[in-house]
């Protein structure tokens, strides 16, 4: 009998050490390969020219993966009320998407979208936004009452064709994200970063969740991002193009939008 607990017990400690591996290797990000901002630009392409996926399409997936990743580290009983910042290009969009979904799960969500696009798909989207209860805030107020008001915010201001400098009309809406002492959840990139070597100074915002789409880029290394938690949403990548691309990401499970890329 105790020569079958012995064996027992040595199984499972084995089986806990595999399983234990697995997901630190996961967690750790340590076989993720990570994109530079060109080879980012070019996969997209690829995307839209030989696969010929839409941009709304693309933005309609990449905005559920938002809103789903939100939703598992900051459930709506738990944060209610979500303010969506949405800066003017693909980002934004997501973001604006994500806004919809979220109103579905539960949220009281708002939006502050300081530039808007005047194109059909953008107008849309807001359209949209505002048929599912989205409130469309015009002007953002003093940081202490953000944080009275709101419970987590969504980074959507920029994407991975940032480049230096924040344009001055956009300063206030990422002041506000920096400023207000909530939890940020960044969109692909934290805005204002730069795409490959991250934060370019000490008053940089600091995002408690990065949901990277499609795959990482390389400002989400474990080194420069520090201590946010980090997801992959955006699961639509044909084969070939991960093959193409290098991607060693982990497999997302069963049927969902995102998988954690760190603990």
């Amino acid at each position: 009998m105790l020569i079958q607990r012995f064996f027992r017990s040595a199984i499972l400690l084995r089986v806990a050490n595999l399983f234990g591996g697995v997901m630190a290797n996961q967690c750790g990000g340590k076989s993720i390969h990570y994109l530079s901002q060109k080879d980012a630009a070019a996969l997209d392409q690829d995307l839209f020219n030989e696969y010929k996926f839409s941009v709304d399409q693309l933005m309609e997936l990449a905005g559920l993966s938002v809103a789903t990743a939100v939703a598992r580290a900051y459930p709506p009983n738990t944060h209610a009320s979500a303010l969506i910042v949405c800066g003017p290009g693909n980002n934004g969009g997501d973001g604006l998407v994500a806004a919809r979904h979220m109103a579905l799960f539960g949220y009281t969500v708002a939006v502050h979208y300081p530039k808007r696009t005047p194109k059909p798909l953008y107008e849309n989207l807001l359209h949209q936004c505002q048929s599912f209860g989205v409130d469309i805030i015009e002007s953002l107020p003093p940081p202490s009452e953000l944080k009275n008001t709101y419970k987590v915010l969504v980074d959507a201001l920029f994407g991975f064709s940032f480049k230096p400098p924040v344009r001055e009309e956009l300063k206030p809406a990422l002041d506000a994200l920096i400023d207000a002492g909530l939890p940020v959840c960044s969109v692909d990139i934290p805005s204002g970063w730069d795409v490959e070597k991250g934060p370019g100074s000490d008053r940089a915002l600091k995002p408690t969740l990065l949901i990277s789409l499609s795959a990482p880029k390389l400002c989400a290394k474990p080194e420069i991002l520090g201590n946010a938690k980090h997801v992959l949403g955006g699961r639509f990548l044909p084969p070939k193009i991960i093959e193409k691309y290098n991607l060693t990401i982990p497999a997302y499970p069963a049927q969902d939008q995102v998988v954690q890329l760190s603990c």
